[in-house]
């Protein structure tokens, strides 16, 4: 796959396929890049639908179909067996994974987790966090790899609000843990394209990487401990996660659960926020003229001093650039069901134990519900901005839709916007970056940039 110039109107972007291809190609390009074998025809139609072996897939784009699979009919649509097996090795059944009435208590018990007064009393991590970022840049360098700088930046937020800065978890060990670990386990299978029962092992999903199961027994030792010793003055996210309770059933999350649920806030809630920002900062290298809009917003509303979660209401242009980012970058660009029963969607049948997809990659590219789609136009998400609800998905929707959207924002909010107020972004040729899909949208090869003090 090749990028696109630099010399193009567009940013970078994935090829996507215009051939019909077998099994095998299928599978080898997939491994490569999951996005590549998305047909081109899904920027273009409604539905369309295909067989693998005996497996019957469907790919839709509608956003009515959409919000029926996620709002009106979800049980229908619970998460794919492969997503499960991929994932629960290292998140366990935890509010991500599970399903039906055990999904339900979990998210109720975390739901004030994420509530604004909390959000916002967790928001001065967020800004430390920039402004360490920021001594790291220094006075800036030809080339810096902002991809880096940016996971940095994210897991310093999430190891502190996590637990309250201490010393038990290294950054690196569990950024390189979370590496391993998809590398090894979230690449496709052939028995994943051909549908073989989900009971039949993968062989690259034997063996748990030693890495994991040390940061799975750090998150272990911090519940025991934390149990031990009581809150903070302060609560962080443990203690909050410790003191949430089912309203309806009175229930709490046990020793594994808030184990499970910690990893899937560190494993997800670090990762995604720099990727969004990551891609972000490349977009501001790819257009100058948004770079300068964004900057001049950044250093009205701050004045020089670093990002508050009161600040997030007037870093309205921020928050374009972020959505325009998502839509063009979402990290999870492609979310797979199971359908349980039969069902209709835009006008097409769908039986029981078909795989049904949302390639939220596509539809945030699709020709019918967006002008110019592969062009980066932040001001698509202005004040009079009108796009179907159901046609952008970087955070889901329905009842499933990411308990911790707000948090993200907020974050990349703060980082995004004190970054930019201090700093300029160059891109450097040759070096943009290459968009791969494992488990998340990543930027193969780094964001390389050339940073200066402004």
């Amino acid at each position: 796959m090749n990028n696109t110039p630099s010399n193009t109107s567009q940013p970078v972007k994935v090829p996507l396929v215009t051939d019909v291809w077998g099994v095998f190609k299928t599978l080898v390009e997939a491994r490569k890049n999951v996005l590549s074998i998305i047909p081109e025809l899904a920027t273009l139609q409604p539905i369309i639908s295909g067989r693998v072996a005996w497996v019957n897939w469907h790919m839709v784009m509608d956003p009515s179909a959409i919000q029926h699979m996620l709002r009106d009919n979800l049980e229908n649509y619970p998460k794919s067996d492969v997503v499960k097996n991929t994932l629960e090795p290292a998140i366990g059944d935890s509010l991500f994974i599970a399903e039906g009435a055990h999904w339900r208590w979990q998210r109720r018990a975390a739901a004030p987790v994420f509530s604004p007064r909390n959000i916002a009393n967790l928001a001065p991590i967020m800004g430390a966090s920039a402004d360490a970022t920021c001594a790291r840049l220094g006075d800036g360098s030809p080339r810096i790899d902002m991809y880096e700088e940016m996971i940095s930046a994210t897991f310093d937020v999430i190891s502190d609000i996590t637990f309250s800065g201490s010393d038990v978890l290294d950054s690196d060990e569990v950024h390189r843990a979370i590496d391993n670990y998809i590398e090894q386990v979230g690449r496709v299978s052939i028995f994943d394209v051909i549908g073989l029962p989900t009971w039949i092992p993968r062989p690259s999903r034997i063996l748990q990487p030693s890495a994991l199961k040390q940061t799975k027994a750090i998150a272990n030792s911090a519940v025991r401990n934390r149990a031990a010793s009581g809150p903070r003055d302060v609560p962080d996210l443990l203690d909050l996660l410790m003191a949430g309770e089912d309203l309806k059933t009175k229930r709490k999350m046990n020793a594994a659960e808030l184990r499970d649920n910690l990893l899937t806030f560190i494993v997800a809630g670090h990762e995604t926020t720099a990727l969004t920002l990551s891609w972000a900062l490349y977009l501001c290298a790819f257009d100058p003229e948004v770079q300068e809009k964004l900057r001049n917003e950044a250093q009205q509303v701050l004045n020089g001093r670093t990002a508050t979660a009161e600040d997030c209401a007037e870093l309205t242009y921020t928050k374009q650039v972020l959505n325009e980012t998502l839509r063009l970058y979402p990290p999870a660009a492609l979310i797979s069901r199971t359908a349980q029963s039969h069902d209709v969607l835009s006008d097409r049948d769908i039986h029981p134990k078909d795989t049904v997809m949302i390639p939220i990659y596509a539809l945030h590219r699709h020709h019918a519900l967006w002008d110019n789609p592969d062009e980066f136009n932040p001001d698509r998400f202005g004040e009079n901005a009108n796009h179907d609800r159901f046609a952008f998905l970087p955070f889901g929707d329905g009842p499933r839709v990411c308990i911790a959207a707000q948090f993200a924002m907020t974050e990349a909010q703060i980082i995004l916007a004190t970054l930019i107020s201090r700093y300029k972004f160059e891109r450097i040729d040759g070096l943009d970056p290459k968009p791969v899909m494992v488990l998340t949208l990543r930027p193969e090869g780094g964001v390389q940039l050339k940073v200066s003090k402004v």
